[in-house]
């Protein structure tokens, strides 16, 4: 084909006792911008790594062709000098060094055996205009947002006269406007010749922004769409991806509401960075057995400060407001009395505060209740094992064994695994926070089957989420917050998002 610049043929890829991709192949052309998307454990991420170098030549079969020419990767730095750059979801910045010194890192400016760092902060400075950075180049890169380290991060690969431009699930962590300002740069670096591949789960953001998009499931390429001429709907992707028709995205579900579990009442919680300001502002809200309860706002509103600060003052200072369980009020001084009350609460960020991902599944799932498995100050590991054993399968983690290390499962099936181990916990009163985000529908129709299940064992669960068609999709009630107040209250036959969105931007009065 001779207007492709990248053909991968037959790419099969084995794990011990795994085959992560069989006989895959993909066709990417010239100056566009090709969609990859499928379930989470798919293979999406493992193609990209073999494409990259991270799995040489060598580790696997098939083959690879750039640019005309078959390549034999050994390593990242190999497929960087053909022009090919990976930018991984997790981002690979040095907190502590400048935005120049990241966009060189590896690269540097040498001038007689030393660093040009006059010449380095220069040429940073011109590639952070590319990207629509105006920071000074000596900024640490610490001290700018995740939407800004994301154009770092691509501004290093323009340094490496990138021709090819990958970027894994690079809106995952952004905000709307971030995510907007990326999408509208990569139809720029498009414009100039440069190739992108881009893996994502946000279906809208594929159908505006992609030229091709090729569906991979179960380790296999379905199908290769034209997403000009094809007439690609959303739920047409979906059926590629889970290879089914999701006519319904979330289950049906009736609750059996019972009695209130819990009420907050004039809940104020002060930031603990900027003295003086409200960032929870006199709140009330209440949660009943079996009922699932939506918390909708915008960035910024106070959904996760709101929820820490309950959950044992894990944010805040000078907190304020009471908290009744049953009836009656109790004090949580901390996380421990929390857990000891039956609350739990499940971190929008998993990965860095929900697991610990160099340790198994085994010792995620009994972290929060080691006293349930403790005689005499041992662990019994073997009633560990069991308990890890059953939540795995009931809950379809897909994993070998629960002796498999946490950080190499895919996002989906690490959800699984925190979901585990809260209901191990077993609260009355359990919070989600944006349960599902980074996993793909069919894992996601998987939690809200969880969901579901544990409101119907009879407990109070609060969903915080920024995606209103699925608080809309699985909620019994949705409170908004805007500026840390509550501004509303909406039973489900009531909520559209039109209205849930003038409670979300609603001001002071």
């Amino acid at each position: 084909m001779a207007d492709a610049l990248l053909q991968m043929r037959g790419i099969t890829k084995t794990f011990p006792g795994v085959k992560a991709l069989s006989d895959v192949n993909l066709t990417v052309k010239r100056g566009e911008i090709h969609a990859i998307c499928g379930e989470n454990g798919a293979g999406k991420s493992t193609l990209m790594k073999v494409l990259s170098g991270v799995y040489p030549h060598g580790t696997y079969t098939g083959e690879i062709v750039f640019d005309g020419q078959e390549c034999h990767f050994s390593d990242i730095r190999d497929s960087e000098k053909r022009g090919i750059v990976i930018i991984h979801q997790e981002l690979a910045l040095s907190p502590y060094l400048s935005i120049a010194e990241n966009i060189f890192l590896g690269n540097e400016v040498v001038r007689r055996g030393l660093i040009d760092w006059n010449e380095t902060n220069d040429r940073a400075a011109k590639l952070m205009r590319r990207v629509g950075l105006v920071e000074n180049p000596t900024t640490p890169a610490m001290d700018i947002g995740v939407g800004k380290q994301q154009l770092v991060e691509i501004a290093k690969a323009l340094s490496k006269e990138v021709r090819l431009l990958i970027l894994d699930e690079p809106t995952a962590a952004l905000n709307d406007e971030d995510s907007a300002h990326l999408l509208n740069l990569l139809r720029e670096l498009r414009a100039q010749g440069i190739t992108c591949v881009i893996i994502s789960h946000k279906l809208n953001e594929i159908k505006a922004i992609a030229d091709s998009l090729t569906i991979i499931r179960d380790g296999r390429t379905i199908e290769t769409l034209d997403m000009r001429a094809d007439n690609v709907t959303e739920d047409r992707i979906i059926s590629g991806m889970v290879g089914r028709d999701l006519e319904h995205r979330y289950p049906p579900h009736t609750s059996k509401v019972g009695p209130e579990v819990l009420r907050i009442e004039n809940w104020t919680v002060h930031s603990p960075t900027q003295q003086g300001r409200k960032i929870i502002d006199n709140a009330n809200l209440t949660l009943r057995r079996g009922e699932i309860v939506g918390l909708a706002g915008l960035m910024g509103a106070g959904r996760t400060e709101l929820a820490m600060s309950v959950f044992g003052r894990a944010y805040g200072v000078d907190i304020s407001g009471r908290i009744y369980k049953n009836g009656k009020e109790i004090r949580l001084r901390n996380v421990g009395d929390a857990i000891k009350h039956g609350l739990a609460y499940a971190t929008e960020d998993r990965k860095r505060y929900g697991l610990n991902l160099i340790e198994d599944i085994q010792r995620n799932v009994s972290g929060a209740s080691l006293e349930k498995l403790t005689k005499a100050g041992w662990v019994n590991e073997n009633e560990e094992f069991k308990v890890a054993e059953q939540y795995r399968r009931d809950l379809n983690v897909k994993a070998p064994s629960v002796a498999s290390v946490t950080g190499t499962l895919s996002g989906g099936n690490q959800q699984k695994v925190v979901l585990a181990k809260w209901i191990y916990s077993d609260p009355d009163v359990l919070i989600l926070d944006e349960p599902t985000r980074g996993i793909d529908v069919g894992a996601k129709y998987e939690i809200y089957t969880i969901i579901n299940a544990l409101a119907d064992q009879g407990k109070a669960i609060l969903v915080i989420s920024s995606e209103l068609p699925e608080l809309l999709g699985i909620c019994d009630r949705i409170y908004a917050l805007s500026a840390g107040r509550v501004t509303g209250e909406v039973p489900r036959a009531e909520a559209t998002p039109e209205r849930l969105m003038q409670f979300m931007t609603k001001v002071k009065e």
